[in-house]
């Protein structure tokens, strides 16, 4: 089981302890809470949707939150846990797991950084770095940016001013404008009245070779998966990519796009400005978005899509001229 590096992990509980109305007769250990495709034997997993259910047939865990409808699609040898409302449930667990990660404190570890410690970076004036960050050579850091505990910059990047950075890790010769939030915890809770519920963000963002970022710039880490920026991929300022995203390789993604959470963008996709991307949706490879447009189904590879709900851009010239 990897460890998780930016939060503290309580546990293991037993299965018991985290859901009294059981009654197993065996003492079932749980050290942690993970998706269905990195769960092992001693992990908790969860399907809460049949968008999933890929996943559900190769899973390692031998525990899986889920209602009674998803649970035939489960392996012989992961055992449901049947629940009302998963993600309630998952909520109240990865809180018990991660006590920490529903609200983001302040890193109160942070200190300007020793010329000592990082020999071959360039820092600007009122930098402030927290405890067992590692940033490579050749790497310039802007004025008044902010880099918190343990997060990994590799070589000759460069991160502007006002920049924060969280829960990250960043490969080599990649570029991050001035007014950047990242890392930082997503829109996520569960709807309760007099008091919402927060759910806890224990992913992280990975930003992976030679990527650009834009000025003011979010991105979000991950619930429980990661969030994640492909090689080579471009992002225009004041893009906004919520928890759990993957954006593939080579993409050039244009000012004030908007992702929802938990998409999958595939390689080599360009989307105009002020488009949006729904929640939960597969976008292929080779794909082309129109700005402005309203992505709400899943676009297969090598197609172009615009207007709001988007369609194929063949059917929207031929509406337009109406």
């Amino acid at each position: 089981m990897g460890k998780n590096i930016f939060f503290e992990r309580k546990g293991p509980f037993l299965l018991n302890d985290l859901f009294i109305n059981l009654k197993l007769k065996k003492k079932i250990k749980i050290f942690d809470i993970r998706n269905l495709e990195s769960a092992t034997k001693d992990d908790l997993t969860f399907l809460d949707s049949i968008d999933y259910i890929n996943f559900a047939k190769t899973t390692r865990a031998k525990y899986c939150l889920t209602t009674i409808k998803l649970k035939d699609y489960l392996p012989k040898n992961c055992e449901a846990v049947l629940v009302q409302n998963v993600l309630f449930d998952l909520c109240k667990v990865t809180r018990k797991f991660y006590p920490n990660a529903d609200i983001d404190t302040p890193d109160i570890s942070l200190k300007n950084p020793k010329k000592a410690s990082y020999p071959n970076v360039k820092f600007g004036n009122n930098v402030l770095v927290g405890k067992n960050c590692k940033i490579g050579s050749n790497t310039i850091i802007g004025s008044n940016t902010i880099i918190e505990h343990n997060v990994s910059i590799g070589d000759d990047c460069t991160i502007g001013s006002q920049a924060v950075i969280r829960n990250t890790l960043i490969g080599n010769n990649v570029f991050i404008q001035d007014g950047c939030k990242i890392g930082l915890k997503g829109f996520g809770f569960i709807p309760l009245k007099g008091k919402n519920l927060r759910f806890p963000h224990i992913g992280k963002v990975i930003i992976k070779n030679n990527v650009e970022i834009g000025a003011n710039c979010t991105i979000d880490r991950g619930s429980i998966n990661n969030t994640v920026i492909g090689e080579n991929t471009f992002l225009d300022n004041q893009v906004h990519v919520a928890h759990n995203i993957k954006i593939g390789s080579d993409c050039m993604i244009a000012g004030q796009v908007g992702f929802a959470g938990s998409s999958i963008i595939g390689d080599s996709v360009s989307i105009g400005g002020q488009a949006g991307v729904s929640g939960h949706l597969k976008i292929g490879n080779n794909v082309k978005i129109g700005g402005g447009s309203g992505v709400v189904k899943d676009v297969k590879d090598g197609t172009a899509v615009m207007g709001y709900p988007a369609v194929s851009l063949k059917n929207f010239i031929k509406n337009s001229k109406k």
